[in-house]
């Protein structure tokens, strides 16, 4: 007799069918909210060289130290951080001192690369999607805000890369909101793309293959 027919005169076969579980949901997708950050503990004892400036074309910041007075071994990755926050004002004061930061930090910036790499990862690991979308839009401005910076990231990309396998197809599917994303660069897919681009156009000669290894969907923007 052979094992099938044995196992359906028994029922083991047929009760194994019934009884079995569905596979646990991994819950890739879902957010994980971050714990309050230094960068917002810091802002609030004052310990931070930054203030609100009220402008009619926009809420703005203004440093109360000069850019080559700042300690970018400190602060950078302290605004870094902040990215993991998403309450006002936090949220804007850490994404807006990035972008000053490296728009005038030159050559200070390569030598810090190594201390961003944990809050970069947290920040994608949140799975939130401003805070996605806030960095891959800081990761865009830091590859081209120095020489060697993208090439400095490469050997990282095993750290930071995964989230953006996962979430590489993940667009807003509705019509007028898929629109509307595209207009505000918050479909999640179309950043991931233009960021992974940017990593290989600026990361040097090994950018690809590291990135094919993370994301093996990803094809070559060089070659087009």
């Amino acid at each position: 007799m052979c094992l099938l027919e044995l196992l359906f005169r028994r029922g083991s076969w047929s009760d194994s069918i019934l009884v079995a579980d569905p596979p646990p949901s991994a819950g890739a997708f879902r957010e994980r909210p971050s714990k309050p950050t230094n960068f917002r503990k810091l802002y609030e004892s004052r310990d931070i060289p930054i203030q609100m400036e009220y402008d009619p074309r926009g809420n703005t910041i203004r440093w109360k130290v000069e850019f080559e007075k700042l300690d970018y071994h400190h602060y950078l990755p302290l605004f870094f951080e902040g990215l993991c926050e998403t309450v006002a004002p936090y949220n804007f004061y850490a994404s807006k001192g990035v972008h000053d930061m490296l728009d005038n930090g030159g050559p200070r910036i390569l030598p810090v690369v190594p201390q961003l790499i944990i809050p970069i990862r947290n920040a994608l690991n949140t799975r939130n999607h401003d805070v996605m979308c806030t960095t891959m839009k800081v990761l865009q401005h830091l590859v081209k805000s120095g020489d060697q910076v993208g090439e400095a990231l490469v050997p990282y990309f095993r750290q930071i890369l995964r989230v953006f396998s996962m979430f590489k197809n993940k667009n807003i599917n509705t019509g007028d909101a898929i629109v509307y994303g595209q207009q505000r660069r918050e479909n999640i897919g179309d950043l991931i793309q233009e960021t992974l681009e940017t990593f290989e156009r600026y990361g040097g000669k090994d950018s690809f293959i590291n990135i094919k290894y993370m994301v093996p969907t990803y094809q070559s923007c060089m070659t087009r």
